[in-house]
């Protein structure tokens, strides 16, 4: 990627931006950034203003159409957080957000630490309700951004040998924290007698590698889940086999030798599984993506797919496949930018692509408004006829 003629766009725009009032410079600089045609960038202020549904009200938005236009629909509704504690359901229809009407591609700004009235209504645009919907405050890191951490994961078993593990998030950037409650959630299950597994990474925000942990329950071996490209590395040239490979440390001892092994070196390197052994429920997985899969999450997904471990159920996932970082640029505002590409073990770069299904499942938002998951019964379905004994 040349940035050649986006630097002298940004040059050109500087007098205008500097000139502007705050919304105008955020929103320009917003406008400039989407130029690059990337995904993970964003430009933000650590107070939090102005971030998206899910990473606020913790609840993902899906454009369809009804009486000749298109409205939002709440469709990822996070458990635990902001959206799903004021009793909005997944299906609801957006009617307003603090009196101001919504309709897609326009998405409806949340600032951390607010309360905001929202105009709810059933998918058929009745029974309409006012729920007001509190987002905590929050604070931006070197990290991150200043969002609402969803819960990022929770466990049950939906028939007599099929667990499900829904995933929503991959907390911390080593996920040392996330691979033991993801052990614990998969020891109650295998527990209860669960022999097939459902892994819904559905409305999926990304994260950390935690992702690796995930993809090493899926796998008996050491295996490749895919390799990080710096720009560096790509300029230079390269060969995959000659990329260091490096599993995701299992404790703080592994983290530091990690660290230190790759402090003042490239960061181009193969991502490997664990090597957990045999699971009971291997070659009967499913997992379940939608177009708000993403990152992390896709990450997992291509893995899958690539190795055949399991048979993916949904729709495409968002293709929004790279590694960042957030660079401080003063006065409590940050960018965040690409820093390498991310490669499934093959070479195929999903980004701008996704990972497409081996069954597509759509979403009726009338129907789940009702109650009724029809992906989620899909994949019981197919995990369910998996590997018959």
């Amino acid at each position: 990627m040349s940035y050649d003629a986006w630097t002298k766009l940004v040059d050109q725009r500087i007098p205008e931006l500097l000139a502007a009032e705050i919304s105008a410079f955020e929103s320009g600089v917003r406008q400039l950034l989407l130029q690059l045609g990337s995904s993970h960038t964003a430009f933000y202020h650590e107070s939090g203003r102005l971030l998206l549904p899910q990473h606020s009200i913790n609840a993902t938005l899906y454009a369809y159409p009804a009486a000749g236009r298109e409205y939002w629909s709440l469709l990822d509704v996070f458990e635990g957080g902001p959206a799903h504690t004021a009793g909005i359901k997944p299906g609801d229809r957006l009617l307003s957000v603090n009196g101001i009407e919504y309709f897609p591609p326009s998405t409806p700004p949340f600032d951390v630490g607010q309360t905001y009235t929202m105009r709810i209504a059933d998918a058929h645009g009745e029974n309409a309700r006012q729920v007001d919907v509190k987002v905590p405050e929050r604070k931006g890191t070197k990290a991150r951004p200043p969002i609402v951490e969803p819960k990022s994961l929770s466990h049950a078993m939906v028939a007599s040998d099929v667990g499900l593990l829904k995933i929503v998030y991959f907390p911390g950037p080593m996920g040392l924290r996330f691979a033991k409650d993801l052990d614990a959630a998969i020891a109650d299950l295998k527990q209860r007698g669960m022999s097939r597994l459902i892994i819904d990474l559905r409305g999926n925000i990304g994260g950390g590698l935690g992702l690796a942990r995930l993809a090493s329950y899926m796998c008996p071996g050491r295996v490749p889940i895919g390799y990080s490209l710096t720009p560096t590395r790509l300029r230079k040239g390269y060969k995959r086999e000659d990329l260091p490979p490096v599993p995701m440390p299992r404790n703080k001892v592994e983290l530091a030798w990690t660290l230190a092994r790759f402090l003042f070196r490239d960061k181009s390197v193969v991502l490997l599984t664990q090597g957990l052994g045999p699971q009971p429920f291997h070659n009967r997985i499913v997992l379940l993506v939608n177009g708000w899969t993403n990152s992390a999450a896709e990450m997992v997904a291509g893995f899958a797919a690539e190795h055949r471990l399991a048979t993916i159920v949904g729709t495409k996932t968002a293709g929004n496949v790279l590694g960042a970082a957030n660079f401080n640029v003063g006065s409590g505002y940050w960018v965040r930018l690409p820093v390498f590409g991310w490669y499934t073990s093959k070479g195929e770069c999903l980004e701008g692509k996704g990972v497409s299904p081996d069954e597509l499942a759509n979403v009726d938002p009338y129907i789940l408004n009702a109650g009724t998951d029809q992906q989620m019964d899909k994949a019981v379905e197919i995990v369910s006829a998996l590997g018959k004994r």
